[in-house]
């Protein structure tokens, strides 16, 4: 398979450096097609060699510069895992992020890298949203993506008939409660719904579940969609 810059309709992608790599060769050996090695790279220890990782794991790997000349741009990388894209749906009983439209790559990385440290490994994206097998997606996850299970849903409302069980959180500036004041339902499985990283939830979502605010000052207009992720996760692993 001849690699070339990488395009959402593509039925493969590429991880771009080392940590990615290891980790889509650690949870998806499966997938990957190919690891590309750069001439100029030198092995750290036995552990980060990844031409021992390769032999270890009999994956196929091709020492090639084009390769990084091509897909790499001027960034400092010296290892390119290519995979073909795969199937991992969301478990239906289990706490699930939703993500409404999201739109930046690198938001996307690192609400799934900061997810998965907090335990959450089922993310849904409610459609038109960012790629996340897009390298810049996976490279700012760090490889988290090999992680996690993810759906993808053309409406909310598709969502919630899907999972009629699990409690809604829609995370909204203007939500009637703040988030340390909603408490778990012991046993029952919930969501936290977020908006696009420019408009937010609309309105209407208000109605879908309970809307949960983050208190911040005026002085910003919101925070960050990745940092609210961030809150919300932590503050929902966190036993009353």
């Amino acid at each position: 398979m001849e690699l070339k810059k990488y395009k959402h309709e593509a039925p493969y992608s590429y991880t771009l450096g080392m940590a990615p790599t290891l980790e889509l060769i650690q949870c998806r050996p499966a997938s990957v097609d190919k690891i590309y090695i750069h001439p100029n790279y030198t092995p750290k220890d036995d552990a980060y060699n990844i031409f021992e990782v390769c032999k270890r794991t009999h994956l196929p790997y091709e020492v090639n510069k084009k390769v990084f000349d091509r897909l790499s741009g001027k960034e400092n990388v010296f290892v390119l895992g290519s995979f073909f894209k795969y199937d991992a749906p969301i478990l239906p009983d289990l706490p699930h992020v939703v993500l409404v439209n999201p739109s930046n790559a690198g938001n996307l990385g690192t609400i799934i890298r900061t997810g998965l440290g907090f335990g959450f490994k089922d993310l849904v994206i409610i459609r038109p949203g960012v790629d996340p097998y897009d390298p810049k997606t996976i490279r700012a996850s760090m490889g988290a993506l090999f992680h996690i299970r993810l759906s993808f849903l053309d409406s909310f409302e598709e969502y919630c008939q899907q999972f009629p069980d699990h409690k809604i959180y829609t995370f909204m500036l203007k939500g009637k409660r703040l988030l340390s004041e909603i408490k778990k339902e012991p046993g029952k499985p919930f969501a936290l719904v977020f908006g696009n990283e420019a408009t937010g939830l609309p309105a209407s979502f208000a109605s879908l579940g309970q809307p949960v605010r983050i208190p911040q000052s005026d002085a910003i207009d919101s925070l960050n969609l990745s940092v609210a992720v961030s809150i919300a996760a932590y503050a929902f692993t966190q036993e009353a």
